[in-house]
Parts: structure tokens; C-alpha cells; sequence
């Protein structure tokens, strides 16, 4: 015998009720979804710009700083900054595009053969990649230059050098460690430490070669 007491449950409110339910479970999962793939879509970019990036700012700073140490003329380190960004642009530029290139080609291989040929557009997209590490590249390169290019003093420009490309490398390190969700003060103080040691062992390398002659 039903018990009156227990309120009445209508079967189609419930069955609606359950659909509604699922709808938005799997519309929060579409959601999740599209975040997923849009991170993936740029995460192969965005990790050649922060590289490029922190490669012009170093490298360019320390052929700077190697010129440096054997001529005090500003016109001869400016000169070297420049020719490093245009170069070290280049050889990014087609470093990166050639590597993602071959990842590209691997992975749609791969998905020919397991019959997902229609999901290529996740794949990493080269020229992309290939355009944010050389245009990233140019404009950390363009630091130490700045820096250099209104200082007549040898060793004042030296030192503008060096502090404008450490307050750039703890820039570069906190990026990094936000978009790779990482701890930002380790992360900065190890790529300002890494950046230091490049700058003093060229500086101090380059000086002993000039001082022997070779």
C-alpha cells in the first residue's frame, strides 16, 4: 500500500531533471575541453618566444661583454650586439622552424596510421613557432644594446650593461615560471645566477685570450 505521507515524485520531472544534469556535465566538459586544446594550440609558441627571448638577451650581452673586454670602444660592442641579434634571429628563427617542423611531420605520420588525420590542427604549427623565437630573439637582444648605445664611459657602460640585462633576466625568469606554473623567485634567481656566469666566463675568457695573443 503507498504510504500518503511520503511526497509524490513525478517520473518526467526526474527524467528531466537527470537530462538537465547531463547536459551541463557535458557541456562544462566540452568547456574543459576547448581550454585544453587552445593551451596546446599555443603552448609550442609561447615556449619558443620566453627561449628566444632569454637566448637574445644573454647571448647578445655576452658576445657584448667578450668584445668588451678587449676594446673600450663603444661603436666596436655596439656593433658586435648587432650583428649577433641578426644572426642569432636567423639561426633561431630556422632552428625552431626546422624542430617543430620534424615534430609536426612525425606526429601526422603518426595519426595517419591510427586514423586521426582530422585532428592535425592540434599539432604544433611551425611558423608560428619559427616567427616568435626570431621576433622574441631580436627584442631581448635589443636590452644590452639599449643599454650600451648612449654611454660613452668603458666601464659605465659595462655596468649599465650588466644591470639592465640582470632586471631583464629576473623579467624573463618570472614569466617562465608563470606560464610554467613554477615557483617565480627560484626560477628567476636561477636564470639571473645562469645569466651572470655566462657574462663573467666570456668576459673573462675572452680577456685572457687577448692578453696572451692568441
Amino acid at each position: 500500500m503507498r504510504d500518503f505521507h511520503q511526497p509524490f515524485v513525478d517520473p518526467l520531472s526526474t527524467s528531466n531533471e537527470a537530462n538537465h544534469i547531463l547536459c551541463e556535465e557535458l557541456k562544462t566538459e566540452h568547456e574543459q575541453e576547448v581550454k585544453v586544446f587552445d593551451y596546446a594550440n599555443r603552448a609550442q609558441w609561447l615556449r619558443a618566444a620566453v627561449l628566444g627571448a632569454n637566448d637574445g638577451l644573454l647571448s647578445t650581452a655576452s658576445l657584448m661583454m667578450g668584445v668588451g673586454a678587449v676594446q673600450k670602444g663603444a661603436k666596436i660592442m655596439i656593433l658586435t650586439g648587432v650583428a649577433g641579434l641578426i644572426a642569432g634571429a636567423f639561426s633561431m628563427a630556422i632552428g625552431e622552424f626546422v624542430s617543430v617542423y620534424s615534430q609536426y611531420d612525425i606526429e601526422l605520420a603518426q595519426m595517419k596510421r591510427d586514423g586521426k588525420e582530422s585532428e592535425k590542427e592540434k599539432l604544433p604549427n611551425p611558423f608560428h613557432a619559427s616567427m616568435a623565437s626570431g621576433l622574441t630573439f631580436a627584442m631581448g637582444s635589443m636590452v644590452p644594446l639599449l643599454g650600451a648605445a648612449f654611454i660613452e664611459g668603458y666601464k659605465a657602460r659595462i655596468v649599465v650593461v650588466v644591470a639592465v640585462v640582470s632586471i631583464a633576466l629576473l623579467v624573463f625568469g618570472g614569466i617562465g615560471a608563470v606560464l610554467g606554473k613554477a615557483p617565480m623567485i627560484k626560477s628567476s634567481l636561477r636564470v639571473l645566477t645562469g645569466g651572470w656566469l655566462a657574462m663573467c666566463v666570456t668576459f673573462g675568457l675572452t680577456k685572457l685570450v687577448g692578453h696572451i695573443g692568441v
